[in-house]
């Protein structure tokens, strides 16, 4: 067992790019925490905003053009192009036409799962096989966003790879994608630590 004089020393012989990525490399459980804690931010927040009408508009046409999720409207793409608002713009024609096309309640609803997932993911620390099961969900949610890119014309200026402002919003998701798998890892073997199921880290 080394002193603190003889650790001193080592340290001081160290050279400073060793030092420096070994305290990097010290951060590394810290990290995932505020990790988790940008994806609970991002879900409460985005999630909470499907709440707002023109949040709602906004995702139309990613849900209109998807084969997954374009049955839950009434009215099918390309029909939403003639109604579609600027942000906080208020058409009261548009809105008319957003009411029957069911627009509004399937935003709650996307916003009350996105929500849970965030909620789920800030219970790591209590339940962590919730935060887990939450994580896998939120995998499975990245997935289905990033599947816009493929179904949705408004996603590009002209095609590959030009990516319109909505396009480089989706591919954003593939950074969710990768946090949610690494969420998902650690609240997994916590529960298992707890469970006896496996070595404490």
């Amino acid at each position: 067992m080394l002193n603190l004089a003889q650790r001193t020393a080592i340290q001081d012989s160290c050279p400073l790019s060793q030092r420096l990525f070994t305290a990097m490399a010290r951060l590394r459980c810290g990290a995932v925490s505020i990790l988790r804690c940008g994806l609970i931010l991002v879900l409460i927040w985005i999630g909470g905003l499907k709440f707002a009408g023109y949040e709602a508009e906004s995702i139309v046409p990613l849900v209109a053009n998807s084969p997954v999720m374009r049955f839950v409207y009434r009215h099918p793409a390309p029909d939403y192009r003639n109604y579609m608002n600027k942000e906080g713009e208020l058409a009261p024609s548009h809105r008319a036409w957003h009411q029957g096309n069911r627009t509004y309640p399937v935003s709650y609803v996307l916003g009350f799962v996105i929500v849970s997932l965030g909620v789920m993911l800030a219970l790591h620390i209590v339940l962590p096989q919730v935060a887990a099961i939450g994580s896998a969900f939120l995998v499975g949610m990245s997935c289905v966003t990033l599947s816009f890119l493929i179904t949705t014309p408004e996603a590009w200026v002209g095609g590959f790879p030009f990516l319109s402002g909505l396009g480089r919003l989706i591919i954003k998701d593939s950074i969710m994608f990768g946090a949610a798998f690494v969420t998902m890892s650690d609240s997994a073997a916590l529960y298992m630590q707890r469970r006896g199921w496996a070595p404490a880290k």
